[in-house]
């Protein structure tokens, strides 16, 4: 047999590759039965000393079988280093490295972007995530799958959606309860979770879950829709009592757009219109403004997270505006809301674009956030705050209160750790800057630019107030509960001894300033 082609049985849990960052790519493939099950690339280490971490391909479901391993262009001496076992090397350091987040999801392994498939059922939140399994960097992409049960913890399951095959990655989507069985596909007494994705090799797809959204049947049908776009989002349109699908799309004709599609049954779809100038992962949804159940906005937006507010019909989206809003500014993108949150909830994660060097993992994601719809100055606007459930990880909290901020004089409060729910407020009165210095790295007001941290906030009332999500490798910022969401990497990444908030340029009162020591969801 070719040295490169080795025959196996498969007898544990996994099969461990080992990867060395930077290494030239090695397509793997795992066929049984002369059938390819699963094809990917990797960097393949070729010595034990160039070994970055150990990857991982689950193999439970073909236990007892004889398999071919296809490996092109791999040494023997990286072949030979290819071995199943039970468990994962250095597993019992994961969740504790330098830079992993300590209350933001991260993937155990390998790399993320867009969350995919968020919905929540009979007490379960899931996110399933754009995921390569096999390294550091973009590729390989597969459906990840993580769930919680209180929006702060969360535990990683195996791979939801797996590609069909080489080069026909599971790219991103979303998932619906099918709360009436439209599609037919329930067959006991869990409703039936029907996930959809962009198949890069045929279009538009879907999958059913009748085990509460651990494994996938495709649709035999499947695509669903073919067009130029990708990243379906489906939501159920009430009113209609139909399915619509909102996908990104692009033609000489209209350029980038949202195209919307209905459904009765998720089957067969119907193309309606198209909304300019999005592109890429779709998302519309419907919000009551100042709570208002009797007066409700739509609101639509693509990846980088600018919005329109209107109305929608069911078919076509109408904005109330010229151009697009904004609340989210710094590495977020491609961001989703959950489907079906209870309590009438819209609950946000986006893709938290923040490298992780040398760490076995890459990226992660938002804290959960909720979204609402307020009326300002300027006219309806989308604000997000972290949900609520972060007070679950809050252990010792620091205070102080209306105190005189000058050049000289500042507000300090004496604290021990790395991870922070910080709030403040200020009274802006004649300073010129106004700021939070954390452990060395300062979050700055700008009052003459009306600007936090580059991100336009203009002040209410005379006053600013400001929450920090403070975890290892990052930071969250927001302004004016809500008004400004900014997602930006940590520059000083110590232990935090020191909080002060400080006033240049003049005075200002601080309103109260708290600094919630946090522990750790792992």
């Amino acid at each position: 047999m070719n040295k490169n082609i080795v025959s196996i049985t498969l007898e544990k849990k996994f099969l461990l590759i080992p990867i060395w960052n930077g290494a030239r790519m090695t397509r793997i493939d795992l066929s049984i039965d002369g059938q390819n099950v699963r094809e990917f690339e990797a960097e393949l280490a070729t010595t034990k000393e160039q070994i970055s971490f150990w990857s991982f391909l689950d193999i439970t479901a073909f236990q007892g079988m004889e398999a071919i391993l296809k490996l092109d262009g791999a040494t023997e001496e990286g072949i030979s280093m290819i071995v199943q076992a039970n468990e994962i090397p250095g597993a019992d350091a994961f969740y504790s490295e330098s830079l992993r987040p300590q209350f933001h999801f991260s993937q155990m392994l390998g790399w993320n972007n867009d969350p995919n498939g968020m919905v929540y059922y009979d007490g379960e939140w899931h996110l399933y995530f754009q995921h390569n399994p096999y390294g550091w960097k973009w590729g390989n992409m597969h459906w990840g799958h993580a769930t919680s049960t209180d929006l702060v913890h969360w535990k990683q399951l195996p791979i939801a959606i797996y590609n069909k095959q080489y080069g026909d990655w599971a790219f991103s989507g979303s998932a619906v309860v099918d709360e009436n069985n439209t599609a037919g596909w329930q067959i006991g007494d869990e409703k039936v979770i029907v996930a959809s994705w962009t198949s890069t090799g045929r279009g538009e797809c879907i999958a059913y879950s009748n085990d509460r959204g651990r494994t996938f049947t495709e649709y035999e049908g499947n695509p669903v829709v073919q067009h130029t776009g990708r990243d379906p989002k489906i939501i159920w349109y009430q009113p209609g009592e139909h399915w619509v699908m909102a996908v990104y799309d692009e033609s000489e004709e209209t350029g980038r757009s949202i195209a919307f599609y209905t459904s009765e049954d998720m089957k067969n779809w119907e193309f309606q219109s198209k909304l300019k100038d999005y592109y890429e992962c779709a998302e519309i949804f419907e919000l009551p403004v100042d709570g208002d159940t009797s007066n409700t906005r739509w609101v639509a937006f693509a990846a980088d997270a600018r919005y329109a507010i209107g109305q929608f019909d069911g078919k076509v989206f109408l904005p109330e505006h010229d151009g697009k809003h904004q609340v989210h500014h710094g590495g977020y993108y491609a961001s989703q809301l959950f489907n079906n949150s209870p309590d009438g909830r819209k609950i946000q994660i986006g893709w938290a674009q923040i490298e992780m060097p040398n760490m076995p993992f890459n990226q992660t994601f938002s804290f959960p956030h909720s979204l609402t719809l307020r009326t300002t100055g300027e006219g309806i606007r989308m604000f997000a705050e972290p949900v609520k459930e972060i007070q679950k990880l809050h252990q010792k909290r620091h205070f102080t209160e209306n105190i005189n901020l000058t050049e000289g004089q500042l507000a300090n409060l004496d604290v021990s750790g790395e991870l922070f729910d910080i709030r403040a407020r200020f009274e802006i009165n004649n300073a010129t800057t106004i700021g939070i210095n954390i452990g060395g790295e300062q979050i700055i007001y700008n009052v003459q630019e009306n600007q936090l941290n580059g991100a336009e906030m203009k002040p209410v009332n005379g006053e600013i107030s400001v929450q920090i999500l403070v975890d290892r490798p990052m930071m969250e910022i927001i302004g004016n509960n809500g008004r400004v969401f900014l997602t930006i990497s940590r520059r000083q990444r110590d232990k935090v001894s020191i909080i002060s908030a400080f006033a240049e340029g003049g005075q200002a009162r601080l309103i109260s300033l708290e600094a919630n020591e946090l522990r750790s969801i792992w």
